[in-house]
């Protein structure tokens, strides 16, 4: 065999394996995608106090494990202390104005019995006179006196009742009603919640990051001093369009991990994300914006899908931000046979970086 024709066969079994590898990878995207574009997410949470004040003291270290519940750090409580008592003495001062009220409201309706028992006794002496006016046995000048008095026993009796409904309405008809009394108690709860949040709790389970705080700082309310990342976790994966065209939440997949070199991890997707930030239109009165490229094949959509591991204990090993390379399975035979052996091969070539 000549040079040429030796070189001949070498040309066409390149082009033989190129065509063979291009239709692999056409497959592979459709029947068995995977994508290194993936890691794992912990739920970071900012550790921030609800109010301020001067940290007196911090009862955890950088990096240490904490349970829902822990006491991180506390701040000063003597001003919250002071604010409680005060409250206290509100509360009181408005219990006690409601004893002021409550005898108030027993002399007033006494003033009422008496105006009433007055009333009547008048309304009886005015009907008597009547009855002796139209006979002419008593003074016209006399029944117009008793008529009065009448009249006036009747306005004395409205303006006790008025009075008496006036304090009633004050005091309330329970204690629940009173509205000082119940200012006072809602006080009272803000000012001793105010004080519970001197003592900055985990709000869940996880491990202190970033955590600097020293006594003698001064805290300010909403500013984070530090960061909890959560024990909970998920591995999140960014998969061009088409390779998710026959994937559905619940399916079957493979994780490696970069930490992890040789292990592959079975798992299931549990959800696809709505959407990516290039197709949020924000509401702020400016003009559409298209994009402009002149490139005639422009980069392909990536969609963010969650997955979680069979054997999830795993994750808590792993921090925030670990790479990893996920393998679908969106369709059976020997394109699970495949893709097996693809994630397989990834895991060992994570020996070499």
């Amino acid at each position: 065999m000549t040079p040429d024709q030796l070189f001949a066969r070498w040309v066409r079994v390149a082009l033989i394996l190129f065509a063979l590898a291009f239709g692999y990878f056409l497959a592979a995207d459709l029947w068995m995608p995977l994508t290194p574009q993936s890691r794992v997410m912990h739920p970071v949470i900012r550790i921030a106090p609800q109010v301020s004040g001067q940290v007196v003291d911090v009862y955890v270290s950088n990096n240490q494990h904490v349970a829902a519940g822990e006491v991180l750090f506390s701040i000063d409580p003597r001003p919250y202390e002071l604010a409680v008592q005060q409250t206290q003495l509100a509360l009181e001062a408005a219990e006690r104005d409601n004893s002021g009220y409550d005898a108030s409201l027993a002399a007033a309706e006494a003033e009422v019995s008496s105006a009433q028992v007055q009333l009547n006794e008048l309304a009886r002496e005015h009907k008597r006179l009547a009855t002796l006016v139209a006979q002419q046995n008593v003074s016209r000048q006399l029944y117009e006196q008793t008529q009065a008095n009448y009249q006036a026993a009747q306005s004395s009796l409205a303006s006790a009742k008025a009075r008496a409904e006036q304090l009633r309405v004050q005091r309330g008809l329970t204690d629940e009603d009173n509205l000082r009394l119940r200012q006072a108690r809602n006080d009272l709860e803000r000012a001793e919640l105010n004080l519970s949040y001197t003592q900055v709790r985990a709000q869940t389970d996880g491990v202190v990051s970033n955590m600097q705080l020293k006594p003698g700082t001064y805290a300010t309310v909403g500013s984070s001093l530090a960061a909890l990342v959560s024990d909970e976790a998920d591995v999140i994966a960014d998969f061009r369009e088409k390779s998710l065209v026959h994937m559905d939440s619940g399916e079957s997949a493979a994780v490696v991990f970069d930490a992890l070199p040789g292990q592959v991890f079975a798992a299931r997707v549990t959800a696809v994300d709505a959407g990516t930030q290039q197709g949020q239109l924000l509401p702020d009165g400016s003009l559409a914006a298209p994009e402009t490229s002149d490139r005639w094949v422009r980069d392909a959509q990536r969609q963010r899908i969650h997955l979680q591991l069979e054997q999830s204990e795993v994750l808590s090993q792993l921090p925030s931000g670990s790479r990893a390379t996920v393998q679908l399975y969106p369709v059976g035979g020997p394109a699970r046979l495949l893709g097996g052996l693809q994630i397989r091969m990834v895991s060992l070539m994570h020996y070499v970086y």
